[in-house]
């Protein structure tokens, strides 16, 4: 109850007020897109029915649409109270067991997911654990591009390649519908590879710091097996990654929206594009709702697990900082790719990606095309080049954005938490319609609803970062030697989020460039004949099997561009922190006008102690001093 009153019911209060507002806001999103419902409703019946304006009213005065959005809300949340949550506006059948029978399916898929990223996870890590494990990890690692290729990727590029070449082409798997154990192992993978690669990338990015610390080398010493270490080194990384995990269970379920239309899958988050589309308000109310109590459940599981596997010690502030040195990236992979890529987009500059030749369609890679050409005879190289003009300066600009509001927002847990869950929870279509309600339809209205949602893992990243660091006997005892809370706050816990973070902020910058194409690909991004890469991706999906080359190429300078932020990601360091906490520890600068706090001696330390009085907690160790 203590517990509750101090942290948890404020928490509620705020989570619930979200939610409110959020199936508020879709309560209203038919007249926030300036659209009529009934003619939204009645095409999504029967599309050849003509819209005249008897038919038009029988369809208004059905929904009893003339009441207004607020009755319409209040009318469904009274039955919700009593478990009815409606009838579909569409279909005439009851909302409560079709929600349910897609969440069960989304769920199932989500499992399969997960057991793909945890293998992708594994297969990330098992470098640094092997090296680490046997105290040969050095000052040096790779550059993690293995990972980069399946983290840059799309989920709806890789479900579309898989479900033509292995699914169609090759016929090893089946590539459509939900029947049975086989037909989820391509959609599995689809979503499992990305978000594995992320997830393995952000746990390898912790993993030397556990090694640097002095159980590791006296594990080592002991002769306990490199396997043992391994794992408590897993575990030691865990509570840092496992926030981020609650994120990516609520994105597997509700966030799959490609995957399920690219195999045909009914689950939830296809149920939820379908009533967006078709302003199906009690279907995409109570879909919604049910995706935010799941983000709620999954947060709420995640911070049980951290506390469970931190123990006491996160609240008794004994724990040692898990940043420890990162190590050195190769220089030269960041600017290898980096070349490569500006003179992919060199090459296609000079060319006219809107150039038609209809003599030319799906012509194969030439001296001429060196990417081949589209179903209109345009010239890939032109479009991607052109393209990547626009995709990344918007990719680049959300993700600075996104960075500066996770690590403001990540230093009030309290306050991001329940927001980042909210949002995280919401699919991308949702996000999508309800920002071009607001703001309107535009250029930049992509940008808006990929933001809105960008800065979530990073809020979380930075929360479950600060949250072990502010346990750490280091700042205990910088504490106690009188530094204020600006100096804590300056000095060592921004400092300390700040690198990870913009590495984590880096890894991210093409699934915010696939996010862009994301909607693009579900058609509320850019509009044709701009080159924009999402748009590209979508246009030439079609014609994967005839001309493979019109999406294998964009997707390999996609993968470049990842490879290019995972190396460059690994280079991340923050100029004039030092390079590690478990060596010796240099001079620390001195504030002007300040005099630095000095550290008691063992003399006065136990004068303090017989005289009754507690001494404040002291470094007793070079590497933990402040």
């Amino acid at each position: 109850m203590r517990a509750l009153a101090r942290g948890g019911l404020p928490t509620l209060l705020w989570r619930a007020a979200l939610t409110a507002v959020l199936v508020g806001a879709i309560g209203l999103l038919p007249w926030l897109s300036r659209t009529d419902p009934a003619l939204t409703v009645l095409k999504a019946r029967s599309a050849e029915r003509d819209p005249d304006p008897a038919t038009l009213r029988a369809v208004r005065d059905e929904l009893g649409l003339d009441d207004g959005p607020v009755r319409l809300l209040g009318r469904w949340l009274g039955g919700l109270l009593h478990g009815d949550a409606g009838t579909s506006w569409v279909s005439g059948s009851a909302v409560l067991p079709g929600v349910a029978q897609a969440l069960g399916v989304s769920l199932l898929l989500m499992a399969g997911a997960l057991v793909v990223a945890a293998v992708t996870v594994a297969a990330v890590c098992t470098r640094t654990l092997r090296l680490g494990a046997r105290r040969r990890l050095g000052a040096h690692r790779g550059g993690g591009t293995a990972a980069a290729v399946p983290a840059a990727l799309p989920e709806f590029l890789v479900a579309s390649v898989l479900a033509s070449v292995v699914g169609v082409h090759l016929g090893w798997l089946p590539a459509l519908g939900w029947y049975g154990p086989q037909w989820m192992v391509l959609p599995s993978l689809a979503l499992g590879l990305p978000a594995g690669a992320v997830l393995g990338r952000l746990l390898d990015d912790l993993l030397p710091g556990a090694f640097a610390e002095p159980w590791a080398a006296a594990a080592a010493a002991r002769g306990i097996p490199p396997a043992s270490i391994a794992r408590q080194a897993v575990r030691r990384c865990l509570p840092g990654v496992l926030p981020s995990l609650g994120l990516f269970v609520v994105g597997l379920t509700g966030g799959s929206v490609a995957v399920e239309q690219v195999f045909d899958i009914p689950g939830l988050g296809r149920l939820t594009l379908q009533a967006a589309l078709a302003q199906d308000l009690p279907v995409l109310q109570t879909g919604t709702l049910v995706l935010l109590l799941l983000a709620a459940a999954a947060g709420t599981l995640a911070r049980c697990a951290v506390r469970l596997l931190t123990g006491p010690a996160l609240r008794d502030g004994a724990l040692r900082s898990p940043h420890g040195p990162v190590p050195a990236a190769p220089r030269s992979l960041p600017l290898l790719y980096g070349a490569l890529l500006a003179g992919v987009i060199g090459l296609g500059l000079p060319r006219d990606p809107l150039a038609l030749d209809t003599s030319a369609r799906l012509r194969a890679p030439s001296l001429a095309h060196p990417f081949g050409t589209d179903a209109l005879g345009r010239d890939v190289l032109a479009r991607v080049a052109h393209g990547a003009v626009t995709t990344l300066g918007t990719a680049l600009a959300v993700s600075a954005a996104a960075l500066t509001a996770g690590l403001l927002l990540g230093l009030l847990p309290r306050l991001s938490g329940p927001p980042a869950e909210t949002v995280s929870a919401v699919p991308p279509v949702v996000a999508g319609l309800l920002t071009a309600g607001v703001a309107g339809s535009g250029p930049w209205t992509p940008a808006c609803a990929v933001g809105v949602v960008a800065w979530a893992p990073l809020a979380v990243h930075t929360s479950a970062l600060l949250r072990q660091e502010r346990a750490t006997t280091h700042l205990a005892a910088t504490r106690a030697l009188g530094a204020g809370r600006w100096y804590l706050l300056r000095r060592e816990l921004l400092p300390t989020a700040l690198g990870p973070v913009t590495r984590h902020a880096l890894l991210r910058l093409p699934g915010v460039a696939l996010a862009l194409a994301a909607l693009g690909f579900l058609g509320l991004g850019a509009q044709p004949p701009s080159p924009e890469w999402g748009l590209l991706l979508a246009e030439n999906q079609p014609y994967t099997e005839r001309a493979p080359w019109a999406v294998l190429f964009p997707a390999a300078v996609l993968a470049l561009l990842g490879a290019l932020a995972v190396t460059a990601a690994g280079g991340v360091r923050l100029p004039g922190r030092r390079a590690q906490r478990g060596g010796p520890a240099g001079p620390r600068p001195q504030r002007p006008g300040v005099v630095p706090p000095q550290r008691p001696s063992r003399r006065a330390v136990h004068a303090g102690s017989r005289s009754g009085t507690r001494p404040a907690p002291v470094s007793t160790s070079a590497t933990e001093e402040r």
